[in-house]
């Protein structure tokens, strides 16, 4: 090939070599795409997943969020189980979350079941005859499960009645409930809700109704836990409750797919935490993000990418490039022994000199003297006819190279000779042909 095409060909081997190497660094680096479905009922949980999915293309993260809208945690939880998402935002007692694992805590949610002022019930093993008005029904069948099992409610006459937010002031004003039950966070923003549902004076406010079997409740159903409102939460003066209140609480959930890797899912778990730390002056919401239980015995087991997160035993840069590290000088070496062989293929043919062609055929008498077969004196003459053809493309410069030449043609011709020679000792007598 000319010397020409071999560059070519070896400049565009290294280019598309060069090229495939970007576009494996760019594919290893790209962003990872997350789905995660979010809903619920008064919108904060898909306005705080959001703002955290824009913190994430803002600062380059490893990770991307896709959100899909649900109407609440029920049908989130439905979409993770069902593989149409990778991550969601789920509350701990409602849906099938037996492929989720907790990647973060997003808020805790206390029970609380509440009566206008003046209600002379003060524990949920009181309640007779009563009808209950409950936000978010669905989302609280369960919960409402539990309660009906452990006080046996039906027996006892109690009603449960699906109830809007915005129909629960009504509700109470036309006695068409006597108290409400809902699941909330206690931060600021749901109190001031809560309080402006009820009537209050100066003196009366809402009454809050313990569950006092809390204790017993959690330790059937593990999705719950016991947990003692303070006193003053509602009002401070005078305080709503009066004193400690035992209630029931649950927890909102980021949960992933089990499936997902651990690294990804560290990379997540990172990144939300930093999102948390930037936001948190802009959405105070987030101050309720928390650490999941890493415990073995977990209601809800932590995803293994985000526990090494959490407790430290994420592996570090030599850990998980440590092989590729030790392969590294032997790559290098398998490189340059390409290197080397791709200068090889693009150097000048050498013609040898005419000292080198005359070795080379003096170095060929001692084979044809050896030679047992015709064939071999036929690819001795291949030789000699080669060295001759280069030869002969070489320039002659002076009287040297042509006493030069003349000694190569002399050396040839001595050959011949001996190759006739040869011939003739190898070809059979006739006396043999006689005999035979």
């Amino acid at each position: 090939m000319p010397r020409s095409f071999r560059i070519a060909l070896v400049v565009g081997i290294a280019l598309v070599a060069a090229g495939a190497g970007l576009l494996a660094y760019r594919w290893y680096e790209r962003p990872t795409t997350l789905t995660i479905a979010v809903g619920s009922l008064d919108g904060e949980a898909g306005k705080l997943v959001s703002a955290i999915a824009g913190k994430f293309a803002q600062s380059n993260a490893p990770v991307r969020l896709s959100l899909i809208q649900t109407p609440g945690p029920l049908e989130s939880a439905d979409a993770l189980a069902s593989g149409k998402v990778d991550l969601a935002v789920v509350r701990g007692d409602v849906g099938d979350l037996s492929q989720a694992q907790a990647v973060i805590v997003l808020a805790h949610a206390t029970v609380l079941m509440v009566a206008p002022p003046g209600a002379a019930i003060s524990d949920v093993a009181e309640l007779k005859r009563a009808t209950i008005g409950v936000i978010g029904a669905e989302t609280n069948q369960k919960l409402i499960k539990v309660l009906t099992d452990e006080y046996d409610l039906t027996r006892a006459g109690v009603v449960f009645k699906p109830l809007a937010p915005a129909d629960a002031r009504r509700a109470l004003d036309t006695k068409e409930v006597r108290a409400i039950l809902l699941v909330m966070p206690l931060t600021e923003k749901y109190l001031a809700l809560l309080r402006n549902v009820f009537p209050h004076t100066a003196r009366a406010g809402p009454v809050m109704i313990a569950i006092e079997s809390a204790g017993a409740i959690a330790e059937k159903e593990r999705a719950y836990e016991s947990f003692d409102v303070p006193k003053g939460t509602l009002r401070g003066s005078p305080p709503i409750p009066s004193d400690d209140l035992t209630t029931l609480q649950t927890s909102f959930y980021l949960v992933a797919q089990k499936k997902l890797g651990n690294d990804l899912i560290g990379d997540l778990t990172q990144s939300i935490m930093s999102a948390r730390r930037d936001l948190l002056a802009e959405l105070p919401g987030l101050s309720q993000i928390a650490t999941p239980d890493t415990d073995a015995s977990a209601y809800l087991s932590v995803h293994p990418g985000a526990a090494a997160v959490y407790e430290g035993t994420r592996e570090s840069f030599l850990d998980q490039w440590g092989n590729a590290i030790f392969l590294a000088p032997m790559i290098a070496g398998g490189l340059a022994s390409v290197l080397a062989a791709a200068w090889k293929f693009l150097r000048p043919v050498e013609t040898p000199s005419r000292q080198e062609a005359l070795d080379a055929l003096y170095a060929l008498g001692p084979r044809i003297r050896m030679a047992g077969r015709e064939s071999e004196l036929e690819e001795i003459e291949r030789e000699i006819d080669q060295v001759l053809r280069t030869q002969r493309s070489q320039p002659v410069a002076d009287d040297r190279s042509e006493r030069a030449v003349t000694a190569v043609n002399v050396a040839a011709h001595r050959l011949e000779n001996l190759i006739h020679d040869r011939r003739a000792h190898l070809a059979p007598q006739p006396q043999d042909q006689v005999g035979s």
